[in-house]
């Protein structure tokens, strides 16, 4: 069996790297209100202590990483920290996950260093209901920092949007309308119930399906075959539309059985499961000078340990104590 192989034959080419647990922001499904705990610098991976992560992921394969935090964009000196990560030869794509609140001012330094596909996180279009969902005000600089990225030159922008019934649901048409106008890839995301501050109910869930089906009134929707870079969405356009729809289903449609992926937290666990605490710690053995062989040894650990599938069954809540901001998203 193949180093990156788990115990369920799937290959794992994807590692997800979360560099700080800070946000400019505190959206309701992400961040509790109250007892927010932030790691203090020392708990945090060093750029150099994720960069030698990372070169130890690529030598089991894994080829393509994500940048997320919290908001990877607060984070000091990340662009030179990009270019260093786009600089690794076994690296084939380098991807950011921004709430876009900086974007405006960092769109173009990012592309120079080496980026070409951003994730942007904006579940309305309502300024007013961003600063509810978002406990901040925000929305026009998200807005210009998603049009500079689009300048820029970055291909795909993909717009996350995580649907929550009796919150953002009265706008999946107008998000929808946006994939037709703009070259944007529109995400929707089912609402998951992570962390213990989860403020998940099953009255807030909406499924793909019936997201889908609201979309469909606008027109067909035309699947798109998968591709490489695709991950766990089911991908959609409308006829003539200059950018696409896209479907995360971890509840309705368990994509476990094609997960390829690994977390890196910012507090060094690598995290086989977005959904369960089973955690493998690699900050100990990094900074007790561990060789490229031992860390390798490290991911293969958590490779191991993968599970068949989650268990974050709709009605209930997940196995995982962790916050998303805590794990990176």
């Amino acid at each position: 069996m193949a180093p990156n192989v788990d115990p369920y034959d799937r290959e794992i080419t994807y590692l997800r790297v979360s560099v700080t647990d800070r946000c400019n922001l505190r959206c309701l499904y992400c961040k509790p209100v109250q007892d927010l705990k932030l790691l203090d610098r020392a708990s945090i991976l060093s750029y150099e202590e994720i960069l030698k992560t990372i070169r130890a992921a690529t030598g089991l394969g894994m080829k393509k990483i994500r940048l997320t935090g919290g908001e990877p964009l607060l984070r000091r000196n990340f662009v030179h920290f990009v270019e260093s990560v786009c600089r690794i030869p076994e690296v084939e794509d380098v991807s950011v996950t921004t709430n876009g609140l900086l974007l405006e001012k960092m769109a173009r330094p990012l592309f120079e260093a080496g980026v070409r596909r951003i994730n942007i996180s904006l579940d309305t279009l309502n300024p007013l209901k961003y600063t509810k969902i978002t406990r901040r005000e925000g929305f026009d600089a998200v807005w210009k920092g998603l049009q500079v990225a689009e300048a820029v030159g970055f291909s795909p922008i993909k717009v996350n949007i995580v649907a929550i019934r009796g919150l953002n649901d009265d706008e999946l048409l107008q998000f929808a309308g946006l994939s037709v106008r703009k070259p944007y890839h529109i995400r929707f995301i089912e609402y998951m119930p992570i962390g213990r501050d989860s403020n998940w109910t099953p009255e807030k869930y909406i499924s793909s399906d019936e997201i889908r089906s609201e979309l469909e009134t606008l027109g067909p929707l035309h699947k798109i075959p998968h591709s490489i870079h695709d991950g766990p969405a089911e991908r959609y356009r409308f006829e003539s539309a200059k950018g696409e729809i896209g479907f995360i289903s971890p509840l309705s449609h368990h994509f476990c059985p094609s997960c390829n992926r690994l977390r890196l937290t910012a507090d060094g666990k690598v995290r086989p499961c977005l959904f369960a605490d089973d955690e493998v710690d690699i900050k100990t053995p990094l900074r007790n000078g561990c060789s490229q062989k031992d860390l390798r040894e490290v991911f293969q650990q958590a490779i191991a340990s993968k599970p068949r599938r989650h268990h974050a069954e709709i009605l209930e809540k997940g196995e995982g104590l962790r916050s998303m901001s805590t794990i990176g998203g």
